[in-house]
């Protein structure tokens, strides 16, 4: 600190007294916040230690992270109420391209967030991701947090008058930001380059404030602010020996301009806060909760001068109380009118019929958000933004603006285990290709297993929560027999299946449907077994289903649960089988197979509860029964695996696929998954099998119980999650390996 507080204060009070004024004002106290990404947290345990001194702050600014939590502060949060905010806050989902599973429309959940790259048509080709995110959860958390001041367009008019500094792509030059959207004009100042997208702000197309402008000291004065605290978080330019990589000189380059600028404004603070976060970088939001609490430290060292300068004021100018509960109390709105920007593809009925708006009717902040959460969950939008615009009934008018996704969108994955092998996965998406409201798509898997997969959905209804499917699929893969846990066998399989659907939707979460389909089976054997067989069967289904799914993310879900059940009737079958024993043919009819039909039924449950910040805990239930299955054959459930990946599978820690065959099963499973690191988790499961409890197949003998445990390590990076485990099954008494990477088909 270059002054004594008190010195300062008594000088500044000689020289008001000495003007020809009737009465000496009191001093303004003004606050800047930098920028600097996730280092921006550590601002909240400085206003929380001005907040401890009751020391009054008349005006604020900032840049970036530091425009966020000024503006917070300045709309009427109080300093705890920002730091419960940023501890309780999913930075994963807000600073990404995605949106929680929640509100994805039941239909599209098991595609969502499938593939590493995304390749929109656009103009006759296929284009690159741009790489900078929209944030579109950010947005809707900000239209959460900032509601009570939706019908404030002047910042100085806010609790504490505020301003925000971004950049002018067209100029290079710094905007001060003071009237407008409060939402646009954060996520302007905030707009990293590369990053985030660029926004529209009064007409220009802001990015980035600290590029220019990050530790807006200037402008705090400019508003009135007589003495000045500044937090500072930015480590400035790298040293040259740390630059070593593209993306750090670009940001090297890029903050040239600010580093010179950040030096006259440090100079014209009366208190600066200079944080040591050179171990954290902008982009450690998953240190969040340590940055807070660094911040904390540094306020507490800080109290006792912003006490004696709160107690000085007092002392000098007279008690100024600090207002409490600064946040309007704004609950909801009417909302009477509406525009939408934006849709070219689709219709502005058709975006409002999938949010189910309706005009003259009172909406609260959340209940806006899940609106606008339900319209991004049909995937038709990329993105889709409010404002709301008083009226002078009371009411507001609301604004919607959308981006729309491209109709037709190429996506690619990789996938491997050791069932499967390596495989790359293909996928285009048209939607409204063949009809409107529609998506159609093919799947196709390309390596050691040729698999193939093709649907068309088409919505139906004016929500769009009633969907006829048409699917179709085809596999080719191979598939290991075992007697005693050995391995005695391998088969070529064949799989056909053509089927439809009629299904309706509840609240993005539940689903309910009829169906049929005709499949096709086919076993041919590729090294022989002491007793094979080899053929094919047909069989038509027709079943009812019902599918729940709460799950915040596809991907190492935290909280939810996911259901589904089917119950359905296997008609009378067509059957061409021939058995062999050491290579020769048996006689026709020593081995039965029947055709007559059975019934069917099978269950998955899948659930997660968070037990602490980094341990979840993990449920499965799995079962199966066919129903009269006397003689029949090739619709047993087929046991082992720790990755679902093909049809009648049971997966159970502690045997591999194909191991064990059964007409009745029950697998319970439970684990805890602790997450060590950012994306780097371990997981231990342990699961009982219990076999044969309402039908035996005739052609496979397996133990009536087994039971098994699993380790895995697991890391989740571009290429999809990588999972390396080791698994034990007391009945076996065999230790194996499984690996696994990406998603499966």
């Amino acid at each position: 600190m270059k002054h004594c507080v008190t010195c300062i204060l008594l000088l500044w009070s000689v020289l008001v007294l000495a003007q020809p004024t009737p009465s000496a004002s009191r001093p303004r106290i003004g606050v800047t916040l930098s920028g600097g990404g996730a280092k921006g947290l550590a601002h909240i345990g400085i206003l929380k230690a001005m907040d401890s001194a009751g020391l009054k702050v008349d005006y604020i600014s900032g840049t970036s992270m530091g425009s966020i939590i000024g503006s917070l502060y300045a709309v009427g949060y109080s300093a705890d109420s920002i730091e419960r905010i940023a501890r309780t806050i999913d930075w994963d989902l807000l600073l990404s391209n995605a949106s929680s599973l929640r509100s994805i429309f039941m239909e599209e959940k098991e595609e969502y967030g499938k593939y590493i790259l995304e390749l929109p048509w656009v103009n006759h080709s296929f284009r690159l991701p741009s790489g900078v995110l929209q944030g579109q959860e950010l947005w809707l958390k900000f239209s959460e947090l900032f509601f009570p001041v939706y019908n404030q367009k002047d910042f100085s008019k806010f609790s504490v008058p505020f301003r925000c500094i971004g950049t002018d792509v067209g100029t290079g030059e710094a905007v001060v930001m003071k009237e407008g959207e409060i939402i646009s004009a954060i996520r302007s100042s905030m707009a990293i380059p590369s990053v985030f997208t660029a926004v529209e702000y009064q007409g220009k197309k802001l990015i980035d404030g600290g590029l220019v402008r990050n530790f807006p000291v200037r402008d705090v004065k400019e508003m009135g602010a007589d003495f000045v605290i500044g937090s500072n978080v930015a480590t400035g330019l790298m040293p040259s020996e740390k630059v070593r990589n593209a993306l750090q000189i670009l940001l090297q380059v890029a903050f040239f301009r600010e580093a010179e600028d950040n030096k006259k404004e440090v100079a014209q603070t009366d208190i600066y806060v200079p944080f040591n976060m050179t171990k954290f970088t902008m982009g450690s939001f998953g240190d969040s909760k340590e940055i807070i609490e660094l911040g904390i430290e540094e306020g507490r060292k800080l109290y006792p001068r912003f006490k004696h300068l709160a107690d000085s004021l007092n002392a000098i100018f007279g008690p100024q109380p600090v207002r409490e509960n600064r946040l309007p109390a704004v609950h909801g709105v009417v909302i009477s009118s509406y525009e939408v920007h934006g849709t070219e593809r689709t219709s502005a009925e058709f975006f409002i019929h999938t949010m189910n708006f309706e005009l003259n009717t009172f909406y609260t902040a959340r209940r806006l958000a899940n609106m606008v959460r339900q319209a991004y969950g049909t995937r038709y939008y990329s993105r889709v933004n409010y404002s709301l615009e008083p009226q002078e009934d009371g009411t507001a008018k609301i604004v919607f603006d959308v981006s729309e996704y491209p109709l037709t969108t190429a996506k690619l994955g990789l996938h491997y285990n050791r069932f499967t092998g390596v495989g790359l996965i293909a996928n285009i998406t048209a939607r409204n290709f063949f009809t409107t409201n529609s998506r159609s798509l093919v799947s196709v898997n390309i390596g050691e297993t040729f698999r193939i997969r093709g649907e068309h959905l088409q919505y139906l209804g004016r929500l769009k929560n009633v969907a006829l499917i048409l699917e179709m699929q085809y596999d080719n893969f191979d598939i290991g027999t075992y007697t005693e846990s050995k391995q005695n066998g391998l088969y070529n399989l064949n799989f056909f299946k053509i089927g439809n659907k009629l299904q309706f939707s509840a609240k993005r979460q539940f689903t309910v449907g009829v169906g049929s389909r005709y499949e096709w089976v086919k076993y041919d054997p590729k090294i022989s077994s002491t007793v094979e067989f080899k053929g094919s069967k047909k069989f038509f289904t027709p079943f009812v289903y019902m599918n729940h799914n709460s799950l915040d993310k596809n991907i190492f879900p935290r909280r939810g649960f996911k259901l589904d059940v089917e119950a359905g009737w296997v008609a009378p079958q067509n059957s061409r089988m021939r058995f062999y024993e050491n290579g020769l043919e048996l006689p026709r009819g020593m081995i039965v197979v029947s055709d007559h039909s059975f019934y069917r039924s099978s269950i998955n449950l899948e659930t997660y509860t968070p037990l602490t910040r980094k341990a979840t805990l993990l449920g499965n239930l799995q079962g199966g029964a066919n129903f009269g299955y006397k003689n029949n054959v090739l619709n047993e459930f087929v046991i082992g695996g720790l990755q679902r990946t093909f049809r009648n599978q049971i997966v159970f820690a502690g045997l591999v696929e194909g191991e064990e065959y059964t007409a009745s099963v029950a697998a319970l499973q439970g684990g805890i998954r602790w997450q060590v690191f950012n994306n780097t988790y371990l997981t231990g499961r342990a699961n009982v099998l219990f076999n044969n409890f309402v039908e035996g197949s005739d052609f496979f003998a397996v133990r009536d119980f087994f039971s098994g445990y699993s380790a895995t390590f697991s890391y989740n990076f571009a290429l999809g999650p990588l999972e390396i485990s080791a698994m034990y099954c007391d009945q076996t008494r065999k230790i194996q390996s499984y690996v696994s990477l990406g998603i499966p088909f």
